[in-house]
């Protein structure tokens, strides 16, 4: 191996070096038994920070025009609590919050596919709290989807 290679492999990650060096990880969702594109398959970032600032933005106008008449210093957290009650409420019913059926995706129970209030309930907690969603396994799962054994699909 010669500097540029060593190099190369050293700037695109340690996923790409491992790929270049045989090993196969497949595609998002496919241990999870889920299809590489289309309806069903493992929902992307992008969508996913869509939906969120969609959501986190209509929470954001209920709290600043019903709750604190205003904006201030609660504000935020007004919108964090209407967020939370959002999407325990949405999530645990019917599986999508406005934001993520605007995007097209739908949180799914691995085992039932239905996801019942007990699991959105400990998902948003760990959403909420923010560092389970930064941290995500090679699916693209965030942690507090891995806990609440749900995933986030395109519908």
């Amino acid at each position: 191996m010669d500097n540029r290679q060593a190099i190369g492999s050293w700037l695109s990650g340690p996923r790409a070096a491992a790929e270049e060096a045989g090993a196969d990880f497949g595609y998002r969702g496919e241990q999870l038994g889920l299809p590489e594109s289309g309806p069903g398959s493992i929902a992307r970032p992008g969508r996913r920070l869509g939906a969120l600032a969609v959501d986190w933005g209509l929470c954001l106008l209920i709290a600043y025009g019903l709750i604190t008449d205003g904006y201030g210093q609660a504000t935020g957290n007004w919108a964090l609590a209407v967020f939370f009650g959002v999407s325990v409420l949405t999530v645990g019913t019917i599986g999508f919050t406005p934001g993520k059926r605007l995007f097209g995706l739908r949180v799914l129970a691995l085992d039932t596919g239905t996801v019942n209030p007990l699991r959105a309930l400990l998902r948003t907690i760990l959403l909420c709290v923010a560092l389970p969603a930064l941290i995500w396994d090679r699916d693209g799962r965030g942690l507090h989807d891995r806990l609440a054994r749900t995933v986030e699909v395109r519908i």
